[in-house]
C-alpha cells in the first residue's frame, strides 16, 4: 500500500516538474519573440526621429513613414504585386532547377566514384568564379530577359548544393551501407533507405543557404536587365534620385527574403512530421 502510494507520489512530482520545464521553455520562446519586437521597434523609432531631427540626410536614408508612404502608393497603382511577385517567380524557378539538377549531380557524383574524381576539381572552380562575371554572357546567350534572370540565379545556388549535398552524401554512415550489402542490397536501396534518409537536414541546410543565393542572383539579374522586379527598381530609383523608392524596394527584399527562407523551414518541418 506504501509503495503505491510512494509511486503516485513520484509520479505527480515528474509531472509538476516536467510541467514546469514546459512552462520555462514556454516562457523563453516568448522572451525571445518579445526581444526580437522589441529590437526591430527600436530601429524603426530611432530611424524615423534621427531622419526628422536631420542626424542623418532624410534624402539619402528615408524614413519609416515615408517607405510606408511610397508601399502604400505602389499598392494602389499595383506595382507592389507586380515586381514582388516578378522577383518571386524568377527566384522560386531558379532555386527549384537548382535544386533539382543539384541534387541530380550530387547523386550522379555519390553513384560512380569514377564521375567523382573526373569532376570534383571543376566543381571547385566553378564554386570559386565570381558567379557575377559571367552575368553579361548570360544575357548574349539567354538573351535580353527572364531566361537570363533566371539563368542567374540557378547559376549562383546549383554549385553550392552540389558540394553540401555530395559532401553530406560521402560522409553517411559506411557501417550502416556495409551492413545493407551485407543483407543484399543494392545500390539504389542503399541511396534509399540510408544516403537520402540520413542527408535530409543536409539537403535542407543547402536549400536555405540557397534560397537566398537565388535571390540574390535574380536581384544581379535584374540589375543588368530587367523591366519589371525589386532589382529593377533599385536601379531605377537610384537613376532618378528617388531614394525613398531605393530603400522600400530593400525592405520589401527584406521581407521578401524572410518569407522564402520560412518557406523552406515550413517544408522541412512538414517532412520531417510527415515522416514520423
Amino acid at each position: 500500500m506504501f509503495k503505491f502510494i510512494e509511486r503516485i507520489l513520484t509520479k505527480d512530482a515528474v509531472t509538476t516538474e516536467h510541467g514546469q520545464y514546459l512552462k520555462r521553455v514556454r516562457l523563453k520562446k516568448i522572451g525571445v519573440k518579445f526581444s526580437q519586437l522589441a529590437i526591430l521597434a527600436v530601429v524603426i523609432i530611432a530611424w524615423e526621429l534621427a531622419a526628422r531631427y536631420k542626424v542623418i540626410d532624410p534624402f539619402i536614408t528615408s524614413y519609416p513613414t515615408q517607405i510606408a508612404k511610397t508601399i502604400y502608393k505602389m499598392a494602389l497603382n499595383g506595382e507592389l504585386v507586380k515586381h514582388t511577385w516578378t522577383t518571386i517567380y524568377e527566384t522560386l524557378v531558379g532555386f527549384t532547377l537548382g535544386a533539382i539538377i543539384g541534387l541530380i549531380v550530387a547523386t550522379a557524383l555519390w553513384w560512380s566514384d569514377y564521375l567523382s574524381k573526373v569532376f570534383e576539381p571543376y566543381i571547385v572552380l566553378l564554386n570559386a568564379l565570381p558567379k557575377m562575371a559571367l552575368g553579361p554572357i548570360l544575357i548574349i546567350w539567354l538573351g535580353n530577359g527572364v531566361t537570363a534572370i533566371i539563368g542567374m540565379s540557378l547559376l549562383v545556388s546549383i554549385i553550392v548544393t552540389i558540394m553540401m549535398v555530395y559532401n553530406g552524401f560521402r560522409e553517411t554512415d559506411n557501417n550502416k551501407i556495409k551492413l545493407l550489402r551485407t543483407l543484399g542490397a543494392n545500390q539504389f536501396q542503399i541511396f534509399k533507405k540510408v544516403v537520402l534518409m540520413e542527408n535530409l537536414p543536409t539537403i535542407f541546410s543547402a536549400l536555405k543557404v540557397n534560397i537566398g543565393l537565388s535571390l540574390v542572383g535574380t536581384i544581379v539579374g535584374e540589375f543588368l536587365v530587367s523591366k519589371a522586379g525589386l532589382g529593377y527598381l533599385i536601379v531605377y530609383g537610384g537613376q532618378v534620385f528617388k531614394l525613398s523608392l531605393v530603400m522600400t524596394s530593400v525592405i520589401i527584399l527584406c521581407i521578401v527574403a524572410g518569407l522564402l527562407y520560412y518557406l523552406i523551414v515550413w517544408l522541412e518541418k512538414r517532412l520531417i512530421k510527415w515522416e514520423n
